[in-house]
């Protein structure tokens, strides 16, 4: 059983997604703060399958792909259904989505073609950042939502999710690129194999 416990708490987070979203627009104060602790028990799931994993030596094909395309599903669903809810623009999703699609097909490809594969070392960072944003949002929507003034009305004067969420794309966009950089010699060979 501990051998699959990884790769099941990986699809626990992509199972969880759906529900997530329905809280988030169900809305009201009950809505916000369970779509909040869907999210936060969802992230919890990302922390542990890794150290499981690792711990159990059972680190798996399917679960280097299952793992990240969980964590992609997870976060694109929220700051879409934020772009939905107008709290944040379009070019930050498109930035987002476009950046993430480049790179697992890239990282599908080369695992599938058997490449060496360099890992981003700031791709955690990224992913820290991106689940650091939307859970402030999440909590921004909750306490906004029971007229917590003293915590929402510092929050838009400020823009402060604008100024979070123009950090997070620009830490997105530049890891993406960065791990193109380190794999830009299997990537060449994968143009030439299939040219």
């Amino acid at each position: 059983m501990k051998h699959h416990f990884p790769n099941i708490l990986t699809s626990l987070r992509i199972l969880l997604t759906p529900l997530f979203v329905y809280f988030l627009f169900w809305g009201n104060g009950p809505g916000y703060a369970w779509a909040l602790l869907i999210f936060t028990t969802a992230g919890i799931t990302d922390i542990y399958d890794g150290k499981l994993a690792r711990r159990y030596r059972v680190e798996s094909r399917t679960g280097k792909i299952l793992d990240p395309l969980a964590d992609k599903i997870l976060v694109l669903s929220a700051f879409i259904s934020f772009l939905t809810l107008d709290l944040i623009y379009l070019w930050m999703v498109v930035a987002i989505v476009l950046r993430d699609i480049i790179i697992t097909a890239v990282r599908f490809l080369l695992e599938y073609k058997d490449m060496p594969m360099a890992t981003s070392k700031q791709a955690k960072s990224k992913t820290a950042l991106q689940i650091t944003s939307i859970t402030f949002i999440l909590m921004y929507l909750s306490l906004k939502a029971f007229h917590v003034l003293w915590f929402t009305n510092p929050v838009e004067q400020l823009n402060v999710i604008l100024v979070l969420m123009i950090i997070t794309v620009l830490v997105t966009v530049y890891t993406g690129l960065d791990y193109l950089y380190g794999n830009r010699k299997s990537i060449l060979a994968l143009v030439r194999s299939g040219s």
